[in-house]
């Protein structure tokens, strides 16, 4: 592991507002931050990571701050990471080395492996239970129904033509191929490109999905999910101030918006 957290601290973040009006009010958005942190470090380049992602990363060893990209939605509060790394190291990202804490979420991702022997033209559907205990299959989740294989030639194959025609691979063109999908998945590798769907918000509560596929002929299969757990984030304050201080008694009083 090529990140450094010791002797990093006083890690603050200054929100940079984009327009001011007359009266004072900023207006935010697009949000970037400023990062300002205190290092010992000072024969080593640092990189800023934002929720787990490569954010930036300083161009000497005495930069000590940093412009990054925060997150637009108020959902949950937003982690922000400084780490000290080699010069040399200090393009390349390590986010696959962070070890994000479970994070609550309002939404749900549902990842499907389309397999080679799914059939050209199958679509699915994605169904749940709204907490109730009962897959409500009247109502798909998905506004569409989701395209699994919409042509032969997004199959793949070591070729650019008609080759093996199996699980060992269909046709080489417009195709996954190795090292860009979930390898080893499948039957041989070629199997392993997935489709992803997320959930709109949902409330706190315990949830069941469905997955339904359709063949062209009509034929159906269905695959449910074990119980799932909703647990939505506290919103963060968006702005935080100081209302009051009493120097008699020493107490502050904070207006969280």
């Amino acid at each position: 592991m090529s990140l450094i957290s010791a002797d990093i601290e006083y890690v603050r973040a200054y929100e940079l507002p984009c327009g001011i009006w007359a009266e004072g009010r900023y207006v935010a958005a697009p949000r970037a931050a400023l990062i300002k942190w205190h290092s010992n470090h000072s024969d080593k380049h640092h990189q800023i990571y934002v929720n787990g992602r490569y954010a930036g990363a300083t161009i000497d060893s005495q930069q000590r701050q940093e412009i990054v990209q925060i997150p637009a939605s108020f959902e949950s509060p937003v982690r922000i990471e400084v780490f000290a790394v080699e010069p040399k190291y200090a393009h390349i990202d390590f986010s696959s080395d962070i070890k994000i804490p479970y994070a609550a979420s309002n939404r749900v991702k549902i990842i499907l492996l389309r397999e080679q022997n799914m059939s050209i033209g199958a679509t699915a559907d994605i169904f749940f239970d709204n907490g109730t205990g009962e897959i409500d299959y009247s109502s798909a989740l998905n506004e569409m129904p989701l395209r699994i294989w919409p042509s032969w030639l997004d199959k793949a194959g070591f070729t650019m033509a008609g080759f093996g025609v199996s699980d060992f691979g269909y046709d080489g063109a417009s195709a996954v191929g190795f090292a860009k999908g979930s390898f080893g998945n499948g039957r041989f590798g070629f199997d392993a490109d997935t489709i992803e769907w997320i959930s709109p918000s949902l409330p706190a509560g315990i949830y069941k999905f469905a997955v339904r596929i359709t063949d062209p002929a009509g034929r159906v299969s269905i695959s449910e999910t074990e119980q799932i757990t909703v647990t939505p984030p506290a919103k963060p304050a968006e702005h935080l101030s100081i209302a009051s201080l009493d120097k008699q008694t020493n107490q502050l009083v904070l207006d969280i918006k």
